[in-house]
């Protein structure tokens, strides 16, 4: 008889950020994921965090999201085999039907649990590795020029070959902050700028007409998620490639941006896209249909960022310059070892598993209500 899950121990954590963080609007200095740990009859570990985004509004928050999966779905996976991963995350699902990262907690947990059983990393259980080394992607907040230019120098300085540009919807900042980074980092330096849905139509093609000289590599969601229209007329006049982030929130809605033909490339993490295996089934489509992916998200723990990165090195069309960049945000991780991306790239981690181990007192520390 296969070993069957015996205990699962979720953990609400309110990790402080090593700032003040503004992203489409919304300020944060504490960032709240939740941590799962499963364990086996035969003792076997598996463990994972999911990270809601800035805007994460309810049900979707992590304590709501801690809650549901401690009071709804953990009393359905006990006894349940936990290398039947296609099983617990539709019993999750079912349970918590309006909370999709609930599911993704527990489906990432059990997938772990499965590697460590059989001494494998995680981008073996996904098929193996393509790369053996990742890069990861800078950021510059909506500053002043000066500021901005600085910032994005700090990040070159220290070796990230890419960065992201937050923008708003005032064109003449946003417009002299991306032409002062440009003129910060040289040439070779490849710039993205990210609206967080903030701009209109027109606002957005004014951006994409200042900034003509700046060779853009991508311009993420300028306008509403829900505008698809209005994201393909920006990708028609603008003269910028358009990336879609959070047009995106399942299979079903990148097949909607695809028939829009509204992107150029498209972006999602693993909680965004309703689980690993989903992960992995999007990256095909997007594969399929030409669209390179740039995968990530903005704020998480060590253990959805290295979940992310094992992902990415699985295929050739995740485009260098991760946007898992969680660590680089918060003072301290939950792990018994830091995950360092602060050089902009890092030797593929190697597992079994995610090849991190939980430090219980820190789980304590962190746990919040």
């Amino acid at each position: 008889m296969n070993a069957t899950i015996s205990k699962v121990e979720v953990f609400c954590i309110g990790m402080p950020l090593a700032g003040t963080f503004t992203s489409g609007g919304t300020s944060k200095n504490v960032t709240k994921g939740v941590v799962v740990r499963v364990t086996a009859s035969d003792g076997a570990i598996g463990i994972s965090s999911i990270d809601p985004s800035t805007r994460a509004q309810s049900p979707n928050t992590a304590p709501e999201l801690a809650v549901a999966i401690r009071d709804r779905i953990v009393p359905a996976l006990i006894g349940k085999d936990p290398a039947n991963v296609n099983r617990i995350a539709e019993i999750a699902s079912q349970l918590a039907p309006t909370q999709p990262g609930a599911a993704v907690g527990v489906e990432l947990a059990c997938i772990e649990l499965v590697c460590r059983r059989t001494g494998i990393a995680l981008h073996d259980y996904l098929g193996g590795a393509l790369l053996d080394r990742v890069l990861f992607n800078g950021w510059v907040g909506e500053l002043p020029p000066g500021e901005a230019a600085a910032e994005a120098k700090r990040w070159t300085d220290a070796g990230f070959k890419s960065l992201k540009i937050k923008v708003g919807n005032d064109v003449g900042k946003d417009g002299a902050r991306v032409m002062a980074v440009r003129d910060a980092v040289g040439k070779d330096v490849k710039l993205r700028m990210d609206a967080n849905q903030q701009c209109t139509v027109d606002q957005a093609l004014a951006l994409c007409r200042a900034i003509q000289s700046c060779d853009i590599q991508l311009f993420e969601q300028p306008t509403p998620k829900d505008d698809l229209a209005g994201l393909a007329r920006v990708r028609r006049e603008g003269g910028v490639p358009i990336m879609a982030d959070e047009s995106i929130s399942d299979h079903a809605s990148l097949i909607r941006v695809i028939k829009a033909d509204c992107a150029d490339f498209v972006k999602f993490g693993i909680k965004q896209a309703g689980g690993l295996l989903q992960a992995a089934r999007m990256l095909a489509t997007a594969e399929a249909a030409g669209l390179p992916v740039v995968l990530g998200h903005g704020f998480g723990l060590d253990l959805s960022t290295t979940a992310e990165i094992m992902l990415a090195a699985t295929s050739r069309n995740v485009l260098p310059g991760l946007e898992c960049v969680g660590p680089l945000k918060v003072v301290d991780t939950v792990a018994t070892t830091r995950l360092d991306i602060s050089r902009g790239n890092i030797a593929l981690p190697s597992g079994p598993g995610l090849g991190i181990v939980l430090d219980d007192e820190k789980l304590a520390r962190y746990s919040v209500v």
